[in-house]
């Protein structure tokens, strides 16, 4: 650690950082407790969505075998487009927060299939955005949970280095400018004591 110098400057400079850290912390707290809350949100979210996940997975077994009918290809009809996303703020992180999942028109001969494509096709699309939406949640997560690692880290730093250390900082310098405060005195004490003796000697 560099050593401090003992002077009023110094002080003055170790008094402006020690206001700035105190009105940073309460900022960093804050945040702090906003992304612990919105962790907590999101977990319960995934959660869910997970629960509908299982559900829709158990529907779909129920009759999946129907897809090895060789006139029911519908392989074509489930490739995945473009993943939709947008971007939501949470205390200065920006998290991705699922849209949708587009998927091409499926087009086929409504006489030669069977009747139970069309639900097929819907309920396993429903499904694949199903999964997508877990994976961009659990993306989510992950980046909240980084962000809140380093605010906690930066917290600790303020609360239990930077302020302490400044206020610290702030009682040497006061202890040292007061003791040369002291001295000072004492030394014009002297002065003025053996300044009146010589002025008493030169009257005798």
């Amino acid at each position: 650690m560099a050593k401090i110098k003992l002077t009023k400057g110094e002080l003055k400079k170790q008094r402006d950082a020690l206001k700035q850290f105190e009105r940073y912390l309460p900022t960093l707290q804050l945040k702090k407790q906003q992304l612990q809350l919105e962790i907590l949100h999101q977990l319960a979210l995934l959660d869910e969505k997970k629960l509908q996940l299982l559900k829709k997975q158990n529907h779909i077994e129920s009759w999946i075998g129907l897809l090895r009918d060789p006139v029911a290809d519908i392989k074509p009809y489930l490739l995945a487009g473009e993943l939709v996303t947008e971007n939501r703020n949470i205390a200065g992180t920006d998290i991705p927060i699922f849209i949708r999942l587009e998927f091409s028109p499926a087009q086929y001969d409504l006489f030669l299939a069977p009747l139970w494509v069309d639900a097929a096709i819907e309920n396993l699309r429903l499904y694949a955005a199903a999964r997508a939406e877990i994976k961009i949640i659990e993306k989510g997560v992950f980046i909240l949970k980084h962000e809140l690692r380093v605010t906690s880290q930066r917290v600790n730093l303020f609360e239990k280095v930077k302020i302490p250390q400044a206020q610290e900082d702030i009682r040497l310098i006061k202890v040292y400018i007061g003791d040369q405060l002291a001295n000072a005195v004492g030394r014009s004490k002297i002065a003025k004591r053996k300044i009146e003796e010589q002025i008493l000697e030169a009257a005798e």
